[in-house]
This record gives structure tokens, sequence and C-alpha cells, in this order.
């Protein structure tokens, strides 16, 4: 669930529906493409949009088109906007770096985005850089399999500490021998900021 907006919703948002994408069989996956309207997800019931920009991707410009005008649409509909914001493409060598993750969460944020979805940077103190310079909610990625419960658990609490709003975890919890309590257990770091210690307590 998220609840927030600076177009001024203030209401909790359950359905999100992703408009944007590609194909790791593409001869470039990191150029998404709009798939569907804000009206086709309005039909559908949602509650909000999502949308995918690889910032540094080649086809990077047609991407911030696109999502300039979901952005328009958001408001004349009054949908709540997410945006996942990633620095990727082939002069990105690090997509962690923290000036590039900072540069494209605040693409996002001038773009329209009520909460905005990046990558960790790998410790509270860059990242903190990164939750500053976005005047707009920040969201952590849950990224690549982690090696145990415990690294997933201090990222998650790192990016808490430097003032994200939240995690969007996928394989890390899909993938997990019980998503349960290991959904428990970042609920624990995210709505109660418990320590680590005590959150892994949810997986015993």
């Amino acid at each position: 669930m998220v609840k927030y907006g600076h177009r001024g919703y203030g209401h909790d948002i359950g359905l999100i529906v992703h408009i944007s994408g590609s194909s790791s069989l593409s001869p470039d996956p990191n150029a998404k493409v709009q798939v569907c309207t804000v009206e086709e997800v309005i039909k559908m019931g949602a509650d909000a949009v999502s949308m995918h920009i690889n910032v540094g991707s080649e086809t990077e410009t047609d991407q911030l088109e696109q999502l300039g005008k979901i952005s328009r649409d958001c408001t004349e509909w009054g949908m709540p906007l997410l945006t996942m914001m990633y620095p990727r493409g082939k002069k990105i060598t690090n997509p962690h770096d923290p000036v590039n993750v900072a540069h494209a969460a605040r693409i996002g944020a001038e773009l329209g985005a009520d909460v905005v979805k990046t990558v960790y940077t790998g410790d509270p103190d860059s990242f903190r850089d990164v939750v500053r310079g976005c005047p707009v909610p920040v969201v952590i990625a849950g990224g690549p399999k982690t090696s145990t419960d415990l690294e997933l658990l201090e990222m998650i609490d790192g990016a808490m500490e430097a003032g994200a709003r939240g995690a969007a975890i996928g394989r890390n919890v899909f993938q997990h021998k019980d998503p349960v309590r290991l959904t428990r257990a970042i609920c624990e770091i995210v709505h109660h900021r418990r320590p680590v210690e005590e959150a892994l307590e949810q997986l015993n």
C-alpha cells in the first residue's frame, strides 16, 4: 500500500497497474514502451499508474516523452503516478552510482511522479542525498536475489534510515521459501522501524 501524492490525493493506493514494458529477448531490453493508456487502467479499476523509465538508455528521449504524456493524463484523470527511475544504458558503468541515481529520481519527480521507485545506492549516507534531492517520496527496488535474508533486510533498513518511504520488493519475496514471514519482517522495518535483528525473528 502507498499513501501519498503531491497532487493531493491523500488516500491509500491499492492496485497499481504498470503501463510500460519490454522483453529480455529484445535487441535493447532497456527500451521501455507504453503498452496501455491511463483510461484503460481506470477501466480495470486500478488506484494508480506505474511506469518504468531507463535514464541513460538509447531510447531515453522517447521514454521521457511518454512519461510526460502519461503524467499529463494522470493529472487530468486524478490518478496517482509511480515512476520506476533507473540509470541504465551503455554509458552507465555503475547503475548504483549515487549521482546517477539522484539524477534519475529527480527527473521522475520533475516530470510529475507522485512516488519514485529507484535502486539503492549501497549505504544510507549516499542514498540520503538521493532522497534529499527528490521532492516526492522515494521507495527502493528489491534488485537481484540477495544471498541471505539479513542482506535484504539490512538494505531496506539502510534505505529507511536515509529517508526512504518504503520498499518495492519482487523476486526476493516471491522466490523466498516463506514469502509471508519475509513480508512481515519487511513490515517490521518499514512500518514500525524495528531493528533488523528483531525483524529477523519473524523468520524464525
